[in-house]
């Protein structure tokens, strides 16, 4: 049977192409006015270097190769939609430093390797519930992120306009040179990280987290004391950071597709890992015909909807070869709806000898109205889907090998609770998201150290 499968790979890699995807039926995809101006920008697109390489991409699906046999664990986190207007380097550093923090705290409670995967450089591209948006009487094209159009309401700035793709390419290139600086550049040094840390545990009123703390900077001293410094351990002062986005806008994913020199294999080089959303993952249409063809690891977004045999149908689609590392299934159901759902889809899944790694999304699930009128998600409720997914792995004895977060590291107030204790008639204060709301940089701490008292407990 697995021959059979490797047998029509290569099958179907002799029939796919990187423009293949264009004979499917394709959705969330904006309609351009002017096709020869589109046509241009694709070709300009196609002539700039690669904002990643293949090498990059392969080593990061060796370290998910490590998540998918539970050696390793995956943090993925970001900004839901970037925005040109809101880019500089202190936002990008920020955001980075957060999960940095993130990072430390998870490493320490569960004892295993954490690989960062950033929704950064590159996350422009949102799917819509409504391809129109109404206000007082007038119907415009809803904001798809501003790879597409502008989130300002007039006609103009709602029309797609495809030299958007450049500019998305010049900032992901910039956020990609200043993210290799802080990873390499000494910004990421694990001392200076836990200090923040500290900082963060002694200034608030986090006194709960700070036996762990304290426990962090012990094994520190440990490790210095046995000779483990910056000149022999390059770990101590820097760090491998990988970039991710869901690949929504396959005009631009198209342009920036490589067929590697060395080794052969086509790449998507726009990010090291692509995602195919939850209303994008048809069997049969563009977004699956595409993303079937690239070396990239690839993430899938499954809601509670989600039947099992599809599912088997996808990832047999997406990897044939059953190659571990590549598949990672990002589970956005709410914690009620994990309990109903997601055992059966792991038995699944193990019977089938599906290599993947499992995932949890616990943003998308837990989105609503407030009182004041402001989208918003319980920090309360986040953290609940998380320990159920948990919950649920370890009743099925399978590995829960990651979180995807929509969060910055800016303090905005975009999410409620968390140790700020922000409430609905808070948000108004500092709700700045172009699209979706998101954990600050407090809020993601709090998490990281709530995590990690579950799996400290789990792992005991």
């Amino acid at each position: 049977n697995q021959q059979e499968k490797i047998t029509n790979r290569m099958i179907m890699k002799k029939e796919w192409n990187k423009n293949s995807w264009r004979k499917f039926n394709i959705k969330q995809q904006p309609s351009y006015n002017n096709s020869n101006a589109l046509k241009l920008v694709e070709e300009k697109i196609n002539k700039l270097p690669p904002l990643i390489f293949a090498g990059e991409v392969r080593s990061l699906k060796r370290k998910l190769e490590k998540v998918s046999l539970g050696e390793a664990f995956l943090l993925q986190g970001g900004d839901c939609a970037e925005s040109f207007s809101d880019f500089s380097a202190n936002n990008l550093r920020d955001s980075f430093k957060v999960i940095l923090q993130m990072s430390a705290v998870l490493t320490y409670a569960s004892s295993l390797p954490v690989v960062k995967v950033g929704r950064m450089a590159g996350q422009f591209a949102k799917p819509r519930s409504e391809d129109f948006e109404e206000k007082n009487g007038i119907k415009l094209p809803s904001y798809r992120g501003d790879i597409i159009n502008d989130i300002k309401f007039d006609e103009i700035s709602r029309q797609p306009d495809p030299n958007r793709m450049l500019d998305a390419y010049s900032q992901s290139a910039y956020a990609l040179n200043l993210i290799r600086a802080f990873a390499s550049g000494g910004f990421a040094d694990l001392e200076k990280v836990h200090n923040w840390n500290l900082d963060f545990v002694k200034k608030g009123t986090q006194d709960k987290y700070l036996d762990l703390a304290n426990s962090i900077t012990d094994a520190l001293k440990f490790m210095k004391a046995c000779g483990f410094n910056q000149q022999n351990v390059p770990e101590f002062k820097q760090v491998e950071f990988y970039t991710s986005h869901e690949a929504l806008l396959l005009n631009y994913e198209e342009a920036l597709t490589r067929e590697d020199s060395l080794k052969g294999g086509w790449y998507d080089c726009s990010a090291h890992m692509l995602w195919i959303g939850e209303r994008t993952r048809d069997l049969g249409e563009a977004h699956v015909e595409f993303m079937r063809g690239i070396e990239n690891p690839i993430g899938v977004k499954i809601g509670p909807s989600v039947e099992n045999d599809y599912l088997i149908k996808l990832l047999d689609t997406l990897n044939p070869e059953n190659e571990r590392g590549k598949i990672t299934l990002i589970t956005r159901m709410g914690s009620e709806n994990i309990y109903d759902k997601l055992p059966n889809l792991i038995k699944r899944v193990r019977e089938n000898q599906n290599n993947v790694i499992w995932s949890c999304d616990p943003m998308h699930a837990n989105t609503y109205k407030s009182s004041t009128g402001y989208k918003t998600r319980s920090f309360d409720k986040i953290l609940s889907e998380i320990e159920a997914f948990f919950n649920v792995h370890h009743q099925e004895g399978s590995f829960p090998g990651g979180i995807h977060l929509e969060l910055t590291g800016l303090d905005v107030t975009e999410c409620v609770g968390g140790s700020q204790k922000i409430k609905e008639e808070n948000l108004s204060d500092r709700y700045h998201t172009h699209c979706d709301p998101r954990l600050n940089a407090s809020q993601g701490l709090d998490l990281a150290f709530k995590l990690s008292e579950f799996l400290k407990l789990k792992r005991g």
